[in-house]
């Protein structure tokens, strides 16, 4: 989908409340910075741990999808009962292995963490890491019952385009975050790459939120008011 980053587009973008929100859910971790002293390595860990969540709304959307077909007559939602465990299975993977990248690029000590070890890892990298997720989740799950429920995004979602969406959104966002997190490493002054990285998901946040508001705007064009009748017409 081709972005056009006008300043009408996302203010348009923005005037969801919604589009607020999780503006907010991104900007939490400045709080973190500032009351709890995160530094690097708890954001990435906490960016790594929301891919998780990514992955389980993605798998819940790809189930919705494939139940309400099946309940429309539609056989073609029967493929939910594989990809659904397929896409579980192989994203955890995928998850596990950029997880153990990032991990070992923070902590060099770690070894090679098993996925519940590398998640008590990611949980245990700062101060209240489990509220911040919670924060992450309960975001996600508005966006679940706002769009893909009661917007009816569950009758028009496709099962193959769902299941691959996650891991162009982990290659985007996270190389340039890996980026910014060795800035912040290797850096003397740490604060500013720990900032860099919260400017980073930020503006990602930012696109995400253009492409939601493109996206409705096909699904549901917005009425265009007719023209006044001049002279002629009249």
């Amino acid at each position: 989908m081709k972005l056009n980053l006008s300043t009408s587009l996302i203010a348009r973008a923005y005037a969801d409340p919604l589009s607020w929100l999780n503006l907010a859910v991104d900007l939490l971790p400045l709080w973190a910075i500032l009351q709890f002293g995160w530094g690097a390595t708890p954001l990435v860990a906490l960016y790594w741990l929301e891919n998780l969540v990514i992955g389980l709304f993605a798998a819940a959307r790809m189930a919705g999808a494939g139940i309400t077909q099946l309940a429309k007559g539609e056989i073609a939602g029967a493929a939910a009962f594989f990809l659904v465990p397929f896409f579980c299975f192989h994203y955890g993977a995928f998850c596990w292995g950029h997880g153990i990248f990032i991990a070992t690029f923070a902590d060099q000590t770690l070894g090679l963490p098993s996925p519940q070890g590398l998640i008590g890892w990611a949980l245990g990298t700062g101060p209240h890491m489990l509220w911040f997720l919670g924060a992450i989740l309960a975001v996600n799950l508005v966006f679940f019952l706002v769009d893909f429920i009661a917007r009816g995004e569950i009758t028009r979602t496709k099962l193959d385009a769902e299941m691959t969406a996650p891991y162009g959104r982990i290659v985007t966002l996270h190389v340039a975050i890996i980026l910014g997190a060795m800035f912040a490493f290797g850096t003397d002054e740490p604060l500013l790459g720990v900032f860099l990285l919260i400017l980073i998901r930020v503006a990602f946040g930012v696109l995400l939120a253009v492409r939601r508001r493109m996206k409705r705007d096909r699904q549901q064009p917005e009425a265009v008011p007719a023209a006044p009748l001049g002279p002629a017409a009249a």
